[in-house]
Parts: C-alpha cells; sequence; structure tokens
C-alpha cells in the first residue's frame, strides 16, 4: 500500500470534526441518510458481502448493510463517530482508519462506499483509487457526494450569511486546482474513471428534506460543515445577527406542522473494479 501524504485539507477537515459527533448527529446527520439505501444498492450490498463503509461517521450505512446481512466494516477518522458507530452497528466491525491509507489488504471486500466522504478529503482520486484497491476484482464501489451549484437546502446557509453580512474568510483551505473536480455528474463520473475504475454511471437524487428548525439552526452554531466553521469565526452580536436571518429566510420553507421542507438533492456515483494484481 503506497503512503499518501496528508493535505492541509486534510487536516483542517479532521480539526473541523474532532470531538463533533453527537452535534452532527443531533442536526446534519438525517439529511445524510437519506441516499443509505440506494448507496447501498448501487454498491450491489446484500448477505454475505463483505463491505467496507469508508467514513462511516455515526454508522447510519453501516447499520443499514448489517440489517441486509452484509458483513460490515465501518471506518472512520474521527474517534467521536467511532463511538457512536459502535453503538449504532453493534455487528460491524469498527476501526480507526483514513482515505486514502487504509489498514487493509487488496481485495479484502466485495464492496466499498463512501457516504459524503469524497468531499471531505484533500484527494479525492487517491481516495478513490484507495477503495479500489481494497475492492475485489469485480466487486463495487459507490459514493456520493453534494453537487454545485448547492440545491436549495445548502444554498439557503448562503444567503442567510449574505443576509447577516457576514464576510468570507479567505485563509480557509481548500483543494488544490490539480486535485478538484467538478461537483457534477460528469465531473464524478469522470473522477471515477480516473481512478480506474470501470463501468462508472452517475445520477442525481433529489428529497425534501424534513427537520426541526432548531435542529438545522444546531449544525452550524455547533460547528458543523462550512456554515459551522463561518459561525464559529464570528462574535456573539454578529450570530445574533445570523440567527435573525435564519429566523427570517426559513420562514418560507416552514410547513404547518412547524417543520421545515427544504429541497435538496446529491450525487451517488458507482462502478466496478477491473484489475488483474489479485
Amino acid at each position: 500500500m503506497e503512503t499518501v501524504s496528508t493535505t492541509a485539507f486534510d487536516e483542517y477537515e479532521r480539526s473541523q470534526w474532532a470531538g463533533r459527533a453527537a452535534a452532527y448527529q443531533g442536526s446534519f446527520a438525517a439529511l445524510c441518510a437519506h441516499p443509505a439505501g440506494m448507496l447501498l444498492d448501487a454498491a450491489g450490498v446484500g448477505a454475505g458481502d463483505r463491505l467496507l463503509d469508508a467514513g462511516a461517521g455515526t454508522g447510519t450505512v453501516a447499520a443499514l448493510a448489517c440489517s441486509r446481512g452484509a458483513v460490515v466494516t465501518a471506518a472512520d477518522a474521527e474517534p467521536s463517530m467511532l463511538a457512536l458507530a459502535r453503538r449504532q452497528a453493534p455487528a460491524a466491525e469498527v476501526r480507526h482508519a483514513t482515505l486514502p491509507d487504509l489498514p487493509f489488504a487488496v481485495g479484502s471486500f466485495d464492496a466499498a462506499v463512501a457516504n459524503f466522504v469524497i468531499n471531505h478529503v484533500g484527494d479525492p482520486a487517491a481516495a478513490l483509487r484507495e477503495l479500489g484497491r481494497v475492492v475485489r476484482p469485480g466487486g463495487r464501489v459507490a459514493v456520493t457526494i453534494w453537487p454545485y451549484p448547492a440545491p436549495p437546502a445548502q444554498q439557503l446557509w448562503v444567503t442567510i450569511f449574505d443576509a447577516a453580512g457576514v464576510e468570507r474568510p479567505a485563509d480557509l483551505p481548500r483543494l488544490a486546482p490539480d486535485l478538484d473536480f467538478p461537483r457534477t455528474r460528469d465531473g464524478l463520473a469522470d473522477l471515477m474513471r480516473g481512478a480506474g475504475l470501470t463501468g462508472v454511471n452517475c445520477d442525481t437524487i433529489a428529497w425534501t428534506h424534513r427537520t426541526d428548525p432548531e435542529s438545522w439552526w444546531n449544525g452550524p452554531a455547533n460547528g458543523i460543515g462550512t456554515p459551522g466553521a463561518l459561525m464559529r469565526r464570528q462574535d456573539p452580536r454578529t450570530v445574533d445577527r445570523i440567527r435573525r436571518q435564519y429566523d427570517r429566510h426559513t420562514a418560507a420553507y416552514r410547513d404547518s406542522d412547524g417543520l421545515l421542507a427544504l429541497p435538496t438533492a446529491a450525487l451517488i456515483g458507482s462502478a466496478s473494479v477491473s484489475r488483474e494484481d489479485v
């Protein structure tokens, strides 16, 4: 296994998620859980299959795969996520591991999935190559990412920060231009092909995410995601201003039951592993 250097983006992402599993579980985890079944279907996961859930988070995908009878290894770089994954997916083997340097032998799994993980690594192509490395020839790899332009649920936070007059910091790490890729169907498909995967398919899935307004606020308020990174840099007066704009701009999405109904979308890509070295 080739060791890949950690990028500044990787270090930043790990610092962002350190100790935040509970905050994620109480806010954005339900949003990210929606494609779990479709992701496992795209990877062809069934009873008896050896599955790697890379970047398993709180264990939602791993638990669903276990319920299908798969033999699941759930891996994540963040210890607080692993603790929740052990509780949510007690039948899975839970391992501390970080893309793109996984501690598994070539061809260890029948399939590998990564649910909204590729958008959190410093070298997406290297991460996909590593997923392909640990899957047997003929096995499958499936991933989800958020698209760009952002769907309404995610774009709403941009609107709120703009309305509150929040300036975007210039020092946030970004992917190196030569490692980035278009967050479109074609962009994800080309990335997977470039990583050596074959029979690539990429689709857009769309749904309406229903959530309590306080849960949607509490994610960024507790440092989750890019909105959370911005929120943490603000003084209390600015946070109050953001909250007022939040209440104003989410009002149009509130149903009669008081929940938010937020249109959103994701990209789901899947492919086969074709390799003659095992």
